[in-house]
């Protein structure tokens, strides 16, 4: 996902909040245009858009442009490669009125800023409309960006876990992964002061290239499919984290990807996120560990061990 928009002042959100509940109405689907949405979207059936419109990011090649002339891609704000001037004035034919409200989300930004800010569903239309999804109907678009926002959330509450985890260096990292994922939570929560917040510098939209890790899943759902079959991701994301280690500032990407599940018996949309940093050094050891510990914590039997421990603590 990820339409943020960093272009005016936004309230600052203290408080690390949860995702917000994911909307109960059945219908909802993700924007079109982020690009949110199945082959089997009723609500936008866009017509194929030039390469500029994938959402939000897009290379740029910067040899082929002239000294004399702007970039192409100039006119999108380089901190989320989306338009900066998007209005919140009402379309021509519009026959709805959507809200011009804009959430604030709980992601901090990179300069410190406050928090970074969702965009309005007025803007949301508007950004749709640009792109090229002109058969977007404006009656649908609050559900999608309360999904739009729902999932960002839930992306960033990842992040900030691998940061609770890892920010203080990979020795503190491993004392809490050696005693699986639960006992990790459990330590998380309790040293949830002593990690410096997190920050999102800036992020980029790659729906079209697949991660190596999901192009590994689709190869080992050909192979078995009833263990590991599943549809592609229908979006991929790279966020760039600032983590604040021993008083420096060092930049962390993330890579996400988006899947979608089958409904609930209710029709509620599911949807799944793949959320890791991407490989160098140090992290291929963070994702080693974090996995590692987890299958040693559960196959070595410390989790049974630890429960006849406590059991017999209470008696």
């Amino acid at each position: 996902m990820g339409w943020f928009w960093a272009d005016s002042n936004v309230s600052i959100v203290n408080a690390r909040g949860a995702a917000p509940p994911m909307p109960k109405d059945s219908n909802l689907s993700p924007p079109p245009g982020c690009p949110m949405h199945q082959s089997t979207l009723a609500v936008a059936k866009p017509p194929t858009p030039p390469a500029e419109s994938a959402c939000p990011y897009t290379p740029v090649d910067l040899s082929k442009d002239s000294s004399s002339t702007p970039p192409k891609y100039s006119k999108y704000n380089p901190l989320n490669y989306m338009f900066s001037d998007l209005s919140q004035d009402r379309a021509e034919n519009q026959t709805v009125a959507l809200p011009t409200e804009r959430e604030p989300s709980t992601i901090p930004k990179g300069n410190g800023e406050g928090n970074w800010e969702y965009p309005s569903p007025q803007q949301m239309y508007n950004a749709l409309l640009r792109k090229g999804y002109t058969d977007t109907d404006a009656t649908a678009v609050e559900s999608m960006v309360s999904v739009h926002n729902f999932l960002n959330e839930g992306a960033w509450a990842e992040i900030v876990e691998w940061e609770r985890r890892f920010g203080q260096g990979l020795k503190k990292g491993w004392e809490m992964c050696k005693r699986g994922e639960e006992g990790a939570l459990a330590d998380t929560w309790m040293r949830e002061q002593e990690v410096p917040q997190p920050k999102l510098l800036r992020f980029m939209g790659r729906p079209k290239e697949m991660t190596p890790k999901a192009a590994m899943i689709q190869v080992m759902g050909w192979i078995y499919p009833s263990a590991f079959g599943t549809e592609p991701p229908f979006d991929r994301h790279d966020w760039f984290v600032q983590r604040d280690y021993n008083g420096q500032k060092k930049e962390i990407r993330y890579v996400i990807d988006y899947y979608s599940g089958d409904p609930e018996p209710t029709g509620e949309p599911v949807f799944y996120l793949d959320v890791r940093p991407a490989v160098t050094p140090t992290t291929a050891v963070e994702r080693m560990m974090r996995w590692g510990g987890d299958v040693w914590y559960r196959a070595s039997g410390a989790k049974l061990r630890e429960n006849e421990t406590d059991q017999g603590r209470v008696n």
